[in-house]
C-alpha cells in the first residue's frame, strides 16, 4: 500500500495549555523524501512526557518553531529508509530529539513521523509497542544520569521520584549494574517501586525528604542522588552534605519551574546561586549536574539490550486513544501518573 500524503495528528499551534495548544489535524503532509540515514516510521503508539507540556506552556511560537507534531517518544514500523541498516516493516522504538524537533518540525503524536537513524533501535520480541513506546526518553535520560554519578557496582543510590518513568528506569538500570538502591515515593507506589528492584524505600509524603534524610542519614552515606522529578525546590541539593558522600555526585533531570509563578521564580534563583556559588566561597560542597540528555546511538543500543535481556521493563500508567489525546495530558498533569501515559495511534 503506498504511503498517503496526508495523515492525522495532534499539532501544536500556539502557546499555551495542551486543551488550548493543540488541535487535531487531518490533512497534515507526510514527509515525502527521506534524507539519507533517516527513517519514515508508521506510529503504532506514542508517550507522553512532561518535556511537551512545558514547552506548550513555557516556549513561546518563534523558539518552539510552531506549527509542528506534538510529542517525542514512540513505537511502530519502518515504513521507509535511506541509508540505514533497518528494512521496511522493521518493528522499532525511540524518540525525536528535542533538538532535531526544532529542525524538522516532526513529532510522534502523529501517524507518520520522519526520524534519524541514530535515535531509532530494533524492538525486541519480548515487548509489545505500547509498553516500547515509552521506553527511549526517559530510559536514555536514567542511563545517562546514571552515568553522571559514576557509581560502581555495590555502591548506594538515592533515587528521588522513584516511582516517576525516568525514576522507575533507573532504579532498573542501577540493579543491573549492581548497585544499591533506595528510592522515594508516595506509600501506595512502594510494592512497584520495590518490584522494580529498590532495596530501601521512604515515603516522601510524611515529612520533607531533604528533612527525614538530615535526621536519618544512611550508613554510609548515599554515592549519589537522582533527582528523578525535577524539583524546583534545591532543598535535597543543598542539604545533600548531611546524606550523600563527600565524592558523591547529584544529579537532576529537569532543575527548572513547574509553572509560572513568584514561588517556583524563588526556588529557580535558589538553585542558581546554590549550583554556582563555589564551595571555597560557602557553596555547598557537593557536586551538582544537570545532564542535558543526548541522542545517542550507543546508549540506546545498550538500553535495548537490557530490555531484550528482561532487566528493564517499560511501565505503563494508562491508555488513550488518538482522538482522546487531551485526556492523556490531563492524567500527566495530574503528576499521579505511575509510569508512561501512552496514546494509541494505530493497530
Amino acid at each position: 500500500m503506498a504511503t498517503p500524503a496526508t495523515q492525522k495528528a495532534w499539532i501544536v499551534e500556539r502557546m499555551g495549555h495542551p486543551s488550548r495548544a493543540l488541535k487535531f489535524r487531518s490533512d497534515w503532509p507526510v514527509p515525502s523524501e527521506i534524507p539519507k540515514d533517516h527513517v519514515l516510521v508508521k506510529i503504532q503508539a506514542a508517550a507522553l512526557n512532561p518535556l511537551g507540556w512545558k514547552l506548550m506552556q513555557l516556549a513561546p511560537n518563534f523558539l518552539a518553531k510552531r506549527p509542528l507534531p506534538a510529542e517525542y517518544d514512540f513505537a511502530g514500523v519502518v515504513e521507509k529508509e535511506n541509508g540505514t541498516e533497518f528494512e521496511v516493516g522493521d518493528s522499532v522504538f525511540g524518540f525525536i530529539h528535542v533538538s532535531i524537533t526544532l529542525k524538522t518540525r516532526q513529532g510522534t503524536l502523529a501517524e507518520y513521523a520522519l526520524v534519524p537513524d541514530k535515535c531509532v533501535t530494533k524492538r525486541p520480541s519480548n515487548i509489545d509497542a505500547i509498553h516500547a513506546s515509552g521506553l527511549t526518553l526517559a530510559g536514555l535520560t536514567a542511563w545517562q544520569s546514571l552515568n553522571c554519578t559514576r557509581l560502581e557496582a555495590g555502591q548506594t543510590l538515592f533515587i528521588y521520584g522513584g516511582s516517576t518513568a525516568v525514576g522507575l528506569f533507573a532504579i532498573q538500570i542501577a540493579k543491573a549494574r549492581g548497585i544499591k538502591v533506595v528510592a522515594s515515593a508516595s506509600s501506595k507506589n512502594e510494592e512497584l517501586v520495590r518490584k522494580m528492584g529498590a532495596d530501601g524505600f521512604i515515603d516522601y509524603t510524611k515529612e520533607p525528604i531533604h528533612k527525614y534524610l538530615t535526621s536519618h542519614p544512611p550508613s554510609p552515606k548515599f554515592h549519589g542522588i537522582i533527582d528523578a522529578y525535577g524539583l524546583s525546590d534545591p532543598s535535597l541539593y543543598t542539604h545533600s552534605a548531611a546524606y550523600m558522600a563527600p565524592d558523591g555526585v547529584f544529579v537532576t533531570t529537569t532543575p527548572a519551574p513547574h509553572r509560572i509563578s513568584l514561588k517556583e521564580l524563588g526556588y529557580f534563583v535558589k538553585t542558581l546561586a546554590a549550583t554556582t556559588w563555589p564551595a571555597w566561597l560557602g557553596g555547598i560542597p557537593r557536586e551538582f549536574k544537570f545532564p542535558a540528555l543526548k541522542a545517542n546511538k550507543a546508549d540506546l543500543e545498550a538500553l535495548r539490550n537490557l530490555v531484550a535481556e528482561g532487566k528493564v521493563v517499560g511501565v505503563v500508567d494508562s491508555v488513550y486513544e488518538m482522538q482522546d489525546a487531551l485526556q492523556a495530558y490531563e492524567r500527566i498533569l495530574t503528576w499521579r501518573a505511575t509510569g508512561k501515559v501512552v496514546v494509541k495511534i494505530v493497530e
